[in-house]
């Protein structure tokens, strides 16, 4: 007989449109979603760490300084989330924080990974044990670092006689395939959301392209998105993820410069730019008669994206991981939920065959509330 525990995750992702907290209850194998909440995301701060990310030049005090910031924004999520569920500090035996990606290098001669949000602060404003810097343990052993929720995916989502493949959509995409009789595949495929959010910004001034209303007014380009299908990355082969870094505003009006088109065909062309390089990866995975593509994250939410991958899947059943009864929303906020409790457990949370680490490892660092 398992023991329920309860366990925090705190995730906001390459969007940085919140900060996404999930309290959830661990008995065995068996997670249940208690109670989440989307904490706003300060303006401010997102652009001075969007400046970070697109490469500008920065300091080790502003860095340190949103180091220090993140932390209190995590941990006042975090209280926010206790307050909202009714639920006391003393009743959660770990959080578990991704942190914010500022930058993401794993190949070359000096791989690195860089998440801030001071997890000391975290444990300490909240009087809550903290697991934070998951990714680094994993690059350690020669792997990517990323994508860690392939592991939490396998654990929730089994794989009968049919290909399962989750997918996240987030600013990146990324994709856990779960096949009958085969190692776990996990990776990232390329841009989810960031290049439309980004785009739709620039142009329209929303943070995301509601119903997809903007790309809708516009048709697809196909000497644009020829262009952005030549990218390099598409083309490697996993173990491989991405990020900001490469995928950005930048990236894209360099490849702009070669053509004259109205904003709305670009949003549109970015769509099934996403669409496309997604459903490619897919459909390399089908295995027996009914496949299924569980879509979790922001993506869920854009209906032409959606109403895309069905079209470019048609032997795959496309639809939430609602209705597998796994929150959409809150799926990577569970996730590292999860990992807070494998690290706790002292348990592997890495899947080599993903990451292509070395060897399987607890992943993350624990930060105690007290000494």
């Amino acid at each position: 007989m398992y023991t329920k525990r309860r366990f925090i995750g705190v995730m906001s992702g390459t969007s940085m449109d919140g900060v996404d907290t999930a309290l959830v209850e661990i008995s065995g194998n068996q997670i249940e979603l208690v109670a989440s909440l989307d904490f706003p995301f300060p303006e401010s701060v997102k652009q001075r760490l969007l400046a970070i990310c697109l490469g500008q030049q920065t300091n080790l005090a502003e860095v340190g300084e949103l180091d220090h910031q993140l932390g209190h924004l995590f941990a006042d999520a975090v209280n926010a989330l206790l307050e909202h569920a009714n639920c006391p500090a003393s009743a959660i035996s770990a959080i578990g924080n991704h942190g914010q990606t500022v930058f993401h290098r794993p190949d070359g001669d000096a791989p690195f990974t860089i998440q801030l949000g001071d997890a000391n602060i975290i444990a300490t404003k909240t009087g809550i044990d903290t697991v934070a810097d998951f990714r680094r343990k994993d690059m350690a052993l020669g792997g990517q670092g990323a994508p860690l929720v392939p592991a939490f995916h396998q654990s929730i989502f089994a794989a009968s006689d049919s290909s399962v493949v989750v997918l996240n959509i987030g600013g990146i995409a990324n994709i856990s395939v779960l096949r009958p009789n085969h190692r776990v595949i996990g990776y990232d495929t390329g841009p989810g959301n960031m290049l439309m959010d980004a785009w739709c910004a620039k142009h329209r001034q929303h943070k995301f392209d509601k119903d997809a209303q903007f790309a809708l007014q516009g048709e697809v380009n196909h000497k644009l998105l020829e262009a952005l299908m030549s990218e390099p990355y598409l083309e490697r082969s996993a173990p491989k993820s991405t990020g900001r870094e490469l995928f950005n505003l930048p990236w894209l009006e360099q490849h702009l410069t070669r053509f004259t088109l109205s904003a709305e065909d670009v949003q549109r062309t970015l769509c099934e730019y996403t669409s496309i390089t997604i459903a490619k990866e897919v459909a390399q995975y089908q295995a027996g008669t009914k496949p299924e593509l569980l879509v979790c994250g922001g993506g869920v939410h854009n209906p032409l994206l959606m109403s895309r991958l069905a079209e470019l899947l048609p032997l795959w059943s496309v639809m939430t991981t609602n209705d597998k009864g796994v929150d959409s929303d809150n799926m990577e906020a569970m996730a590292f939920a999860w990992l807070a409790q494998r690290r706790l457990d002292n348990l592997p949370s890495n899947l080599p065959e993903v990451t292509g680490a070395s060897q399987l490892a607890s992943l993350g660092v624990l930060y105690f509330a007290q000494s």
